[in-house]
């Protein structure tokens, strides 16, 4: 079984705070993950607000805010699946997609 990272992005900071319905939402598509066997880490679910973010860039310069101006990253978790496209189906039942939000699905790298 491989680990991997679901990455959460939103739009835009008015999608940072989701109404209690939308939280709910998430609750029951992650106890589901967690039913399954699934769950590696929830990590951290939400993220502080990005302008608390600091990026470092290649040439070692400090910046405040996110690197990314299109999307925001906005939480994380790690699961576990047989191969990405199990955990790209995993992904698709996030109720994030109902507010424009993006998943996007990376392979943890297991050293050896």
């Amino acid at each position: 079984m491989k680990e991997f990272t679901l990455i959460f992005k939103i739009k835009s900071l008015n999608d940072f705070k989701p109404s209690p319905e939308q939280m709910k939402e998430r609750i029951v598509w992650l106890q589901n993950i967690a039913e399954s066997d699934k769950l590696v880490n929830k990590g951290n679910t939400l993220l502080p607000m990005p302008e608390s973010a600091k990026t470092i860039t290649a040439n070692g310069n400090v910046k405040d805010g996110p690197f990314e101006t299109t999307n925001i990253t906005s939480g994380y978790m790690v699961v576990k699946a047989e191969h990405i496209d199990e955990a790209v189906e995993i992904a698709k039942a996030n109720p994030i997609f109902k507010i424009g939000g993006s998943i996007e699905v990376r392979e943890v790298l297991q050293r050896h």
